[in-house]
């Protein structure tokens, strides 16, 4: 009797490396491979590594380390590292830890089953990392994590070289996918029952802008709006030099866009913005929200901030935690800088001391609370739409589920809710993080 083999994944980092990870899985799936949860069960070992920061990448290497220990007690286990960090280090991988047994690059993906292949016929260390993709790879076997929502990537790469990131280096150029190619997959998903979908992408608004024959990121946006077996659409992630009118247009007269912007800012000095390269002044920003907002009224915005960025003087900070003030975000990713060999911010001078960033974070985090607290409050006594996901975390006898908005909202299970339905809830009280209500029937 053939002796069942099983494999597991460890993924860390992006929403990007979290669907590579489904497009490993599908393929080893493809090669009678099956899931498992326990890492000591598994025949082969899959790292997804992100290198965003060295703190990640200390923290992947102690990872690594474990599995030694699992290796020596089985031999034949298959130790693979793949994601930004194989891009990065390729050779200096199998160096570091020899028990590796293959390494696979960000635009490798696709060919998984071969380099397993080669591996179980060689038993040598297997390398495959190309430098910059020549074209778009081919589709694989991809396995969804959960039921209702699911990834699709719309481009692949970065062209934008802020000074802080790492991303255009391991993850390449900018290449798009054919539209047709995203609706169809888009339509696909939602006959096997998935209600929401996400389009991936570095930088969403740069879409369709590699070549001629896509049209840009509106066009995608009407295209897909218009696909019959699907609830909903978010997008992530979008730059806000690239935003413009025409999506704003196509998400206010769409009828499943989600009014929902994530628009990272970074910074709210013009100062600290331009040593980012970031290729938009504070003003240019405001003016943006401004026509977001007179557009979409309803939407909610969220952004992403960087702290202790080098330069970033008291005063700078300031300037920071006067711009969210200003503008009211729902909420807001907060970041401590840290350094990311490789990158030009990390060779700035004026590096801040780790004690000033964390002292400058908390003051950032208390301010934005208190501004996504007030925000929520004042949807206290109004009933909103909420996409049913399943149960709470902390509590099997609540339900959670989430606003066109990207609000997090908890009720009490009443039985008749089924995953995947939109649902109405009335919210009795507000909290920083999420809302609490009654089901609607």
């Amino acid at each position: 009797m053939l002796h069942t083999k099983y494999f597991t994944i460890v993924t860390y980092g992006c929403q990007m490396n979290q669907h590579d990870s489904e497009r490993l899985a599908g393929q080893l799936k493809s090669i009678g491979y099956e899931y498992t949860e326990i890492l000591g069960e598994a025949d082969f070992v899959l790292v997804n590594t992100c290198c965003v920061r060295e703190s990640a990448e200390k923290k992947i290497y102690g990872k690594i380390g474990e599995l030694k220990t699992l290796k020596a007690s089985n031999p034949n286990l298959i130790i693979g590292i793949t994601g930004c960090m194989a891009q990065k280090d390729r050779n200096k991988l199998f160096e570091k830890a020899p028990h590796i047994d293959l390494v696979l690059g960000t635009h490798n993906v696709h060919q998984l089953v071969e380099l397993v292949k080669e591996f179980e016929q060689t038993k040598n260390h297997v390398l495959s990392v190309w430098d910059e993709a020549e074209r778009l790879a081919p589709d694989v076997p991809t396995i969804r994590k959960g039921n209702i929502s699911a990834w699709v990537p719309i481009m692949y790469g970065c062209n934008n070289f802020c000074t802080y990131c790492i991303v255009p280096y391991v993850r390449g150029r900018e290449r798009s996918r054919p539209i047709e190619d995203i609706v169809k997959e888009v339509h696909q998903l939602g006959l096997e029952g998935f209600k929401e979908i996400t389009l991936l992408g570095q930088n969403v608004n740069s879409y369709g802008k590699d070549t001629d024959q896509y049209g840009d990121f509106a066009d995608l946006l009407e295209a897909v709006d218009q696909v019959k077996t699907i609830e909903r659409i978010r997008y992530m992630t979008s730059h806000p030099r690239d935003m413009n009118d025409k999506v704003i247009d196509t998400i206010k007269n769409s009828k499943k866009i989600c009014e929902y912007f994530h628009l990272p800012v970074q910074s709210g000095s013009n100062t600290i913005l331009k040593l980012m390269n970031r290729g938009y002044t504070t003003e240019y920003y405001r003016e943006l929200i401004a026509k977001i907002r007179k557009a979409v009224p309803h939407a909610s915005l969220t952004t992403d901030i960087i702290v202790g960025f080098p330069g970033e003087t008291e005063e700078l900070f300031q300037e920071t935690l006067e711009f969210i003030k200003e503008i009211g975000f729902d909420s807001a990713y907060t970041f401590l800088y840290s350094k990311r060999s490789g990158t030009p911010a990390a060779t700035m001078p004026d590096q801040i001391p780790a004690q000033v960033k964390k002292e400058r974070l908390q003051l950032l985090m208390d301010a934005q609370n208190e501004i996504s607290l007030r925000i929520n409050k004042q949807l206290t006594g109004q009933i909103v739409t909420v996409m049913v996901e399943g149960p709470s975390k902390n509590d099997e006898s609540r339900l959670m589920g989430r606003t066109a908005t990207n609000k997090i909202v908890l009720w009490d299970k009443q039985g008749t809710e089924e995953i995947g339905q939109l649902a109405k809830v009335k919210i009795k009280t507000a909290q920083t993080w999420l809302l609490k209500g009654q089901l609607i029937n």
